[in-house]
């Protein structure tokens, strides 16, 4: 694993979580490939356009790594077992109607497919698109992946699965994840986080997608472990955790949620990092505070680092480098400096289809995006200046 320091350049450690808005000529040809309109060539020609304009830009932002903004996937969620979010190339073991992952605050909805037959095994890694994207950058790599925690709904709430307990499925996933996290790390990636956005929907307990009533934190903290446990110390340094209150079509689903349900029990997880939304969050100090006294000097053999929101990217107004700057400094009374990094509150689009409407067209959201970034690698950097880092 090539040794990486992610504060090296800006003092403060920060970092992108994942996804970037698509361009609408990229959307237009997701869309034309479900209708059977436009063909795979055409769909992989514009995806690879997309990857690549998206890591020049980022790294004209002056990012410490960079990624190519997950443009050449169905979602965060469902690239190991679909090619798009219509259920174009959908893993065997699996058919459409599955659970909601997701019933967000606008009323729209995210449908996982469902496991019918086992075993169950990616179609994809992520490293498969990272190596397709690696050539065009010259600053480190980093990439995001998906928890078991979120595929482990793809079985289904109630019932078996036909020869295939629960038990074995959990087994299944949980390889796959440790395979997927080292297939990144083999195609050259220095970091990569875990996306675990539905955490914090776990504890919503919404009556119209029952599987968030059923208790399941426990059982989502204890298999993200069964896999990070697979690591070394000096592996898990690397290996982040991602979690926000959702953010797709400018919309959330579970920012009502008090983040103390969610926060004593994220950080029992043996991850080195964690990007947490908190720019969006409307009370932020008792979250930094909970930060501070929740995040661990030692889990497991690692120091755990907090890496904050300071970019909200459901708004189109770009925050400026001193509101970041003067974000990470309040954050560093409740937070360790040593343990302290900004972020931003979530990807910026992360379902290939996404109209963005709070800013208009994908295209301008895309645009503000890289602007954003750029401020809060200048805001990080400052911080550290005035923190004296």
């Amino acid at each position: 694993m090539t040794e990486y320091d992610p504060g090296s350049e800006t003092g403060l450690p920060t970092e992108n979580v994942g996804s970037l808005p698509r361009p609408q000529k990229l959307q237009e040809a997701y869309a034309a490939f479900d209708a059977g309109t436009g063909d795979k060539q055409t769909l992989e020609a514009i995806q690879d356009a997309a990857a690549k304009d998206s890591i020049e830009r980022l790294e004209a932002t002056g990012s410490p790594c960079v990624s190519d903004g997950e443009q050449r996937w169905s979602s965060f969620a469902t690239y190991p077992i679909a090619d798009t979010l219509a259920g174009g190339g959908l893993a065997p073991m699996l058919a459409p109607g599955g659970q909601f992952f997701a019933i967000f605050a606008d009323g729209h909805g995210r449908q996982l497919p469902k496991l019918v037959k086992g075993p169950f095994k990616y179609n994809y890694y992520a490293a498969d698109t990272l190596k397709k994207s690696a050539g065009y950058a010259t600053k480190p790599l980093k990439q995001a992946v998906i928890a078991p925690s979120m595929l482990m709904l793809l079985y289904p709430l109630k019932e078996e699965v036909d020869g295939y307990s629960r038990e074995q499925f959990e087994a299944d996933l949980c390889d796959e994840t440790e395979r997927d996290i080292r297939k990144a790390f083999a195609a050259g990636a220095v970091r990569v986080s875990v996306d675990f956005t539905e955490g914090r929907l776990a504890t919503r307990k919404d009556p119209r997608n029952p599987w968030t009533g059923a208790d399941l934190l426990p059982r989502f903290i204890d298999l993200n472990n069964e896999v990070l446990d697979r690591f070394t110390p000096e592996e898990r340094v690397n290996i982040g955790i991602h979690t926000c209150p959702g953010g797709d079509r400018d919309s959330v689903h579970s920012a009502d949620v008090p983040y103390n349900n969610l926060l004593p029990e994220m950080f029992k997880i043996n991850a080195g990092y964690f990007l947490i939304q908190l720019a969006s969050e409307r009370d932020k100090d008792p979250v930094y505070e909970s930060i501070g006294k929740q995040i661990r000097a030692d889990a497991n053999g690692v120091k755990q680092v907090a890496f904050v929101g300071v970019i909200n990217p459901l708004n189109p107004r770009v925050e400026s480098a001193e509101e970041v700057r003067d974000a990470l400094v309040h954050a560093a009374t409740y937070i360790a400096q040593d343990q302290l990094g900004s972020t931003d509150d979530c990807g910026f689009s992360p379902f290939s289809m996404d109209e963005k409407p709070n800013h208009g067209s994908p295209d301008y959201a895309r645009d503000v995006a890289f602007q954003k970034i750029a401020n809060r690698i200048e805001g990080t950097r400052m911080a550290a200046e005035k923190l004296g880092v």
